[in-house]
């Protein structure tokens, strides 16, 4: 097992400007009341169209985000690609409901896609698909509801759309990846994507599902796509992550009277994600693997996995991937050991990436030791750094 710890290598790309930068802004989202009042005063500041550019821009924008176009995208990504961490290029845009905006987001995705073709930094493509339809079509399709004309239309139009970008991924080479969503909504999803996945992954993944490992139904929906692929002898892809939306669907499930669907405890979704690599590897000829976690134990899992079955470091069709800002040391460590390894890079206006950036700092202050981890990494390298070690 390799050192995931490094942090030489860890912060290599990282000037000491940005070192201080980070340990400032980890210092903050480690208040659950400043995250808290930052989410506050994002959807104020969103419900009144007041200018927040000024705020953002400096501090959780330019640490997780790489630009507003994806040409500004390029400094960060090429930095990454210096030291063998790719770029998966992230239009971070979602909960569009207007017609005419979900299509000028659609145009952007295609434009993504496209260029995902052209530049070896970048493996994959990827989309939200709230940001092709709104969500209460997707809800209604996902609860057997019928569809009035006008929400057919936009349904067959959302379908459309993302046959439209997969069909695209193809011509550039490269797969893309279907983002999950909130539980509600889910089903629509799936639904959609396995039609995409029998179309276009006949002779390898170009189309690839999300698992959210904290659903206690994942697990079987994972078999359930073994055998898809047994019975119609196609090749699937699968991004690993345990899920973003923890809290909203439990509270949404109580609101509801039914079940929740997310595991009791984290020590379930611990257990059921490291469970799925493993099944996923075993079947590395029939599912392609995308592993995005922040977790250091389900990536040395998965590294285990890997060399029980005799696998390369680099197996073409397994990946590592962080989020672009955070857990640097799994990322570039792993990459130096010569895994394949990918950062989502978001990028978009401040006003879209918004709610994306208020999720990050979210989710550094409700996972236990994240923010702390991050902090004494900060601190250790620059401390190294002004020793001149």
């Amino acid at each position: 097992m390799i050192d995931l710890n490094n942090i030489e290598i860890a912060f290599k790309i990282r000037s000491n400007r940005e070192l201080r930068n980070a340990h400032f802004l980890f210092s903050m989202i480690k208040s659950p009341f400043l995250v808290r009042l930052l989410g506050f005063l994002s959807n104020l500041a969103l419900q009144m169209r007041l200018p927040i550019a000024w705020a953002v821009k400096p501090t959780l924008y330019r640490h997780f985000v790489g630009g507003e176009t994806i040409e500004e995208c390029f400094p960060a990504m090429d930095r990454m690609f210096a030291e063998n961490v790719k770029s998966v290029l992230d239009f971070s845009i979602e909960a569009v409901e207007k017609e005419a905006e979900i299509d000028k987001t659609f145009q952007e995705l295609k434009h993504s896609v496209v260029n995902s073709g052209k530049h070896e930094a970048i493996p994959f493509g990827v989309f939200k698909p709230t940001a092709l339809t709104t969500h209460n079509v997707l809800k209604k399709v996902s609860s057997g509801i019928s569809l009035n004309p006008e929400e057919q239309a936009s349904y067959d139009n959302f379908v459309q759309r993302v046959d439209a970008l997969c069909s695209e991924a193809v011509k550039a080479g490269k797969p893309i990846m279907i983002d999950a969503e909130d539980y509600w909504f889910q089903k629509a999803i799936d639904d959609v994507t396995e039609e995409m996945m029998l179309k276009y992954n006949k002779e390898t993944a170009l189309v690839y599902a999300t698992l959210q490992m904290y659903r206690h139904d994942r697990l079987d929906y994972l078999q359930h796509l073994i055998q898809l692929s047994k019975t119609h002898n196609i090749i699937i892809g699968i991004k690993y992550v345990r899920g973003a939306y923890m809290e909203k669907e439990r509270a949404r499930a109580a609101e509801g009277g039914y079940p929740s669907p997310i595991y009791p405890s984290k020590k379930d979704t611990d257990d059921a994600f490291n469970e799925a690599l493993r099944i996923s590897v075993e079947n590395c000829d029939r599912i392609h693997v995308f592993c995005g976690t922040h977790n250091e134990e389900s990536v040395l899992a998965l590294m285990k996995y890997m060399k029980n079955k005799g696998l390369p470091n680099n197996y073409p069709s397994i990946y590592i991937a962080q989020l672009y800002g955070m857990s640097d040391n799994l990322s570039f460590n792993a990459a130096k050991a010569g895994y394949n390894v990918a950062k989502y890079l978001p990028y978009g206006k401040v006003r879209n990436v918004l709610p994306y950036l208020v999720r990050r700092a979210e989710e550094n202050s409700a996972i236990a030791g994240q923010t702390t981890r991050e902090l004494i990494m900060l601190k250790q390298e620059l401390k190294r750094r002004n020793s001149g070690n």
